[in-house]
């Protein structure tokens, strides 16, 4: 009996460290800042996963709690105090995160980049493609990122037209807003440009729709124009 009662104290115990230790890895993460997993810095990454060591660690019943909590709290604290002194000093900067290297400058592949920053021809023909560039001659410049990420100019007479270049007028552009989800009218949204609920079932009707109810999503844009998406068949019987 009592080695079942030790062995739910356990458990107990570990669920407790488990809530404690995501909590604190949360709030660790928020603090350090908002950048996508794609456009950490080096120092950003190495920082990150020191933490999720130390989180596993101290899920350890024999470990004390506050090593993980000290330890946590010191990288966060070294990951702002880097940070600010990035935003104070570009050189400090450029210690810590490296700098951009153009791959491609004037239209011309520079070997010697290549060879530093260790980037292969296939790799470089694989990135242009993920920018939907087929042709590295129609690429001005190709700027290697601290994050790893690829930044593409294309060269003037390989720029799509646009309208500005043949003198058409042109709108602001703004982003379009969801006027239904999940069979529910967005009253905000419809008052942000001026309508309300009769219009929009007036709307839907002549778009051939019965019911809000029966439309899954709906969204119009800055040109006036609307999309629908009807919820499932099932769905929709499920409700009625």
């Amino acid at each position: 009996m009592r080695g079942i009662s030790h062995g739910v104290a356990d458990v107990l115990r570990l669920a407790a460290k488990t809530m404690i230790v995501y909590v604190l890895v949360l709030i660790a993460l928020r603090v350090m800042g908002k950048r996508e997993i794609g456009k950490l810095s080096v120092f950003d990454l190495v920082v990150s996963i020191m933490i999720a060591e130390v989180a596993a660690v101290s899920l350890d019943l024999e470990e004390p709690f506050w090593r993980g909590f000290y330890i946590v709290s010191l990288l966060v604290t070294l990951q702002i105090l880097v940070s600010f002194l990035s935003l104070k000093s570009h050189r400090f900067r450029e210690l810590i995160e490296g700098r951009p290297a153009f791959l491609i400058r004037n239209g011309k592949i520079d070997d010697a980049e290549m060879r530093r920053t260790r980037y292969s021809m296939s790799d470089l023909l694989t990135q242009l493609r993920e920018k939907n560039v087929a042709h590295v001659g129609d690429v001005e410049f190709a700027i290697l990122e601290t994050t790893g990420k690829l930044s593409v100019f294309p060269k003037e007479e390989a720029l799509p037209v646009t309208r500005g270049d043949l003198g058409l007028p042109t709108r602001r552009f703004r982003m379009p807003l969801a006027l239904i989800v999940d069979g529910k009218p967005m009253e905000r949204n419809l008052q942000a440009i001026g309508f309300d609920r009769a219009w929009l079932e007036e709307e839907i009707r002549h778009y051939g729709y019965d019911r809000i109810e029966d439309i899954f999503f709906c969204s119009i844009d800055y040109k006036g124009r609307m999309y629908f998406d009807r919820k499932d068949a099932e769905q929709s019987d499920r409700e009625n």
